[in-house]
């Protein structure tokens, strides 16, 4: 099935919404835009969304994206090998611990909640959410938690001393380079917990690999998770790229919440491999959870509660100010101008 063929069926909904049309200026020929993305992840959906349904051209751009897993999707755009990614609102702060000249700036909020999930070997769970059950569930457990110093692993992590686990003695851990292998490792016995997220989640469930998440990430409520970035210099040298790209994303966000058939046809083109039913499952946990920034919009509590869990990791000697990582001056020029 070609691109255009799939989206066929959403063809008539995007001329509706101005999307198939380009304005004048738009003749010119696009700029490219290449994105790094840690994974290729199904949350990560409204980006794709505004790649396929041509949100971005209509602003101007050519915008793709690239794999670069080991958190080498960082020091990627640190070097200027691409021209923004996908990532944390932590790695931003970290680049900005006085280890680079140019540091990476927030430009666009994209997960505003921690987008993972607890899940356990089918049949297994904690007697109680009470500090002292969670404790004795994981004793002597393999725990299985992503890439060692990601978000998914501080959080992991952070979520299993709060509740007394001693991670040294209680727990062997497992850090797994990429978190999609979560249903793989638990199936074959190499881990009796993991952290996932969406689809394999729903993945899992459907496979009877493991029931409903033990603990769900999302409900600690505004979490600055994912978001967009590119570097300090861009925004100093090329403001109108960084403006036009934003704008697009916040259009690409706002769709997200209104169209979900434009959601669902990219998810069909990017994960083609995911049966329909789990697909739906797995979207309809995003917007039951919350995850998509309906705005765009990173506040600084968010990015306060992300942070908090990194300097508990120690991963950071510095305490770096959300108005040292974030300019979300694009983003309301965005807003400003859809008024």
């Amino acid at each position: 099935m070609t691109r255009r063929d799939l989206f066929a069926g959403t063809a008539a909904s995007t001329l509706a919404l101005g999307l198939g049309a380009r304005p004048a200026v738009a003749d010119a020929p696009l700029k490219p835009i290449l994105l790094a993305e840690p994974a290729h992840l199904f949350p990560y959906v409204p980006v794709y969304m505004a790649i396929d349904a041509g949100i971005f051209a209509k602003h101007g751009l050519n915008v793709s994206t690239t794999m670069i897993g080991g958190g080498a999707h960082v020091q990627a755009l640190i070097a200027g090998q691409v021209w923004g990614n996908i990532g944390g609102a932590e790695s931003d702060a970290m680049s900005d611990n006085g280890n680079i000249a140019d540091p990476l700036i927030t430009i666009c909020n994209l997960i505003n909640r921690a987008l993972v999930y607890f899940v356990a070997k089918k049949g297994t769970a904690p007697k109680s959410m009470a500090p002292a059950d969670i404790k004795a569930f994981f004793k002597g457990k393999k725990c299985a938690l992503s890439r060692y110093g990601g978000t998914p692993d501080v959080l992991a992590r952070t979520y299993m001393v709060q509740n007394g686990v001693d991670l040294k003695n209680d727990v062997t851990i497992v850090n797994n380079a990429l978190i999609a292998a979560a249903p793989d490792l638990v199936r074959s016995g190499a881990a009796d917990i993991a952290i996932a997220t969406e689809p394999q989640v729903s993945f899992g469930i459907a496979q009877g690999i493991w029931d409903e998440p033990f603990f769900s990430f999302p409900s600690l409520g505004e979490y600055s998770f994912t978001v967009l970035s590119t570097k300090k210099s861009t925004i100093a040298n090329d403001p109108a790229t960084v403006q036009a790209f934003v704008s697009a994303m916040v259009e690409g966000l706002k769709l997200t919440q209104t169209h979900r058939a434009l959601v669902e046809a990219a998810i069909k083109k990017d994960f083609p491999n995911i049966a329909d039913s789990v697909a739906k499952a797995a979207l309809d946990r995003c917007y039951r959870d919350r995850l998509f920034s309906l705005d765009g919009i990173m506040s600084s509590p968010a990015y306060d509660k992300d942070m908090a869990s990194v300097y508990a990791s120690g991963e950071m000697t510095r305490h770096v100010p959300y108005s040292e990582v974030a300019d979300m001056s694009f983003v309301l020029n965005a807003h400003k101008s859809t008024k």
